[in-house]
């Protein structure tokens, strides 16, 4: 299998560490849920878990909730509401749109607010060896202290300051050294939670929170990190410059997968451009096969704008696939043969997860079933291959409803974000 390596820029072998296969995916911030973007994401590495799961390897998947950060507390701020309600609340809209998309639960789903005691000790690790500094109860991270700072965007640094103000960045911090140094521990504000910590009471910075989550649940050297394209600067690039100089192992991540950028009304589907379409609304008219369908057929590296009609084909083409799956088979007739419909499958998938050309031969495929339903075929063992080929696109077919271990491994999850 080849993946396109965001770190190399460059098709790559996929050759993981062992055995499970370790996986992390930077997870929603959750005041506002859940939009085309985020469907797209983390069906995408559903998809990439579902064909390493076909192809007979474990996976150990983390995705995290980003549920303590500056949108989170300002948004609860505009709505007169406590933070973590707002946050738990979301947080459930978000799974039961994960269950409705038939989408496989991580095996970790766990709260920043969780594992603040790591990011604390990795930021005391980084204090010690002079790559953070610690100025008013704040910490920083001194971007000029690690000379690998942005090697994964691999952006100048003149061009890195404008984009990271527009992620977060303050780049007028008194307490800061650089403009562009990044909070790793900020000081406690009026009327914001804290935790206590060797510089006072205080939140975690964003990045982090993930670094700490990632490597606490699946190790310093994980296989895949994956996110959408926007995290690649600054979030990305300050993981790998947290954890690497702290653990003294590289790399951080084998390998860099980003999910590109999804754009309506010639712009970014993004909640500040207010041009969102929301999975949920979309449910009221599709069936969620249609969507899954419509988002596969998608390229995940190439950025793409919303179309009606195409979400409107992808519901036509799924209804096809069903009929194909639920078409009558003689069982006396002579077997379709499926091996060369597999075969072009695992050969898309293989060259870079291509699943727009994997999902035109699914559906070629199921034409040729339909054909030999027709011709009093036998076509029992090869609605059993489809069945499995879309299973790694989490369709349903002709399945009543989502798959036994999406309810329940969500369900588990959704028992902490009850308020």
């Amino acid at each position: 299998m080849k993946l396109y390596n965001g770190l190399t820029q460059s098709l790559q072998d996929f050759e993981p560490q062992g055995e499970p296969i370790t996986l992390y995916v930077c997870g929603i911030t959750p005041y506002d849920t859940t939009h085309l973007g985020h469907a797209f994401t983390y069906t995408i590495n559903d998809i990439l878990v579902r064909y390493l799961e076909m192809d007979g390897h474990a996976v150990r998947y983390a995705q995290n909730v980003t549920d303590i950060d500056d949108d989170i507390l300002r948004k609860a701020r505009e709505l007169g509401e406590d933070w973590r309600t707002l946050g738990n609340y979301w947080t459930r809209f978000f799974i039961e749109d994960m269950q409705s998309l038939n989408v496989r639960p991580p095996d970790f789903y766990p709260r920043a607010t969780e594992f603040i005691p790591q990011m604390i000790a990795i930021n005391a690790r980084l204090v010690e060896k002079g790559i953070a500094y610690v100025n008013e109860g704040n910490v920083y991270y001194a971007v000029d202290a690690w000379p690998e700072f942005g090697k994964l965007s691999h952006l100048p640094r003149a061009e890195m300051l404008p984009i990271a103000n527009q992620r977060g960045n303050r780049p007028d911090d008194p307490h800061k050294h650089h403009p562009l140094d990044f909070v790793l521990w900020q000081a406690q504000a009026a009327d914001e939670p804290a935790w206590e910590s060797p510089w006072g009471p205080g939140r975690p910075g964003w990045h982090i929170e993930c670094s700490a989550m990632s490597s606490t649940l699946l190790g310093n050297t994980i296989d895949i990190h994956s996110g959408g394209a926007d995290l690649m600067f600054p979030h990305h690039d300050c993981e790998i410059a947290q954890l690497e100089p702290a653990t003294g192992e590289q790399p951080f991540v084998r390998y860099w997968m980003h999910a590109a950028m999804v754009y309506h009304e010639g712009e970014k589907m993004s909640k500040s451009l207010g041009n969102l379409i929301m999975c949920r609304d979309l449910f009221k008219e599709i069936h969620p096969d249609a969507l899954r369908l419509y988002l596969a057929s998608q390229h995940y590296r190439k950025p793409w704008s919303f179309d009606y009609q195409d979400l409107e084909q992808a519901a036509e083409l799924a209804e096809l696939m069903r009929q194909a799956a639920a078409a009558h088979s003689s069982h006396a007739g002579r077997e379709f043969d499926a091996a060369a419909a597999h075969h072009r499958f695992v050969a898309a998938m293989e060259e870079d997860l291509n699943t727009p050309l994997a999902a035109a031969g699914l559906v070629e495929f199921s034409r040729e079933l339909l054909a030999a339903s027709a011709a009093n075929q036998d076509i029992r063992a090869a609605q059993a291959d489809l069945r499995r080929m879309a299973g790694v696109f989490g369709l349903l077919l002709d399945a009543p409803a989502p798959e036994a271990r999406v309810i329940s491994g969500w369900q588990a999850h959704l028992k902490r974000f009850s308020d």
